[in-house]
């Protein structure tokens, strides 16, 4: 399984061990998704605050403003699906989760923030693995069912609630 090298900073609470979720949540992806079951893959995992994400996405993406999710792949997905399965390492990207959006929308959502940060985080291992919900809505469909199909091996409902498992 892929390597996640993370860096936890105030204001994520102490009180979850972010790794071990982190740790299940990209266990249960790279089980619906094979191509993320590789030894050599590294991905940088940053769990920091909006003000943080909000300058990554301006900085990066022109984007004034704070998002729940940032991933910035490093490989196109026809290299990542040509990788051996073992062999040195190769930095698939990064994820950043921003904590005050990550909190607020668990909140709407009626939902911890742990299952929250775990299904963002399976969202943006997606999208470094070259899925994109924005190009079609088949594109949307694909990368949702295997989101949920990620989510229900750790014992996470379906965040859409429309798809069914």
């Amino acid at each position: 399984m892929l390597t996640l090298e993370i860096d936890i900073e105030g204001p994520w609470p102490d009180s979850t061990d972010w790794e071990a979720l982190a740790a299940r949540a990209a266990g249960a992806l790279a089980v619906v998704a094979p191509e993320l079951a590789k030894e050599c893959l590294l991905v940088s995992l940053l769990m920091t605050s909006d003000s943080e994400v909000h300058t990554l996405n301006l900085d990066w993406r022109g984007k004034d403003k704070p998002t729940n999710v940032l991933s910035f792949p490093m490989l196109e997905r026809e290299d990542l699906l040509d990788l051996e399965d073992s062999g040195p390492p190769e930095m698939l990207g990064d994820v950043a989760l921003a904590y005050e959006t990550c909190a607020r929308e668990a909140e709407e959502k009626g939902i911890t923030l742990e299952d929250h940060a775990a299904h963002l985080l399976i969202h943006g291992l997606l999208h470094l693995a070259g899925l994109d919900h924005e190009i079609s809505p088949e594109d949307a469909r694909e990368m949702e069912l295997l989101e949920i199909k990620a989510l229900a091996l750790i014992g996470i409902a379906d965040p859409y609630g429309d798809h069914g498992a």
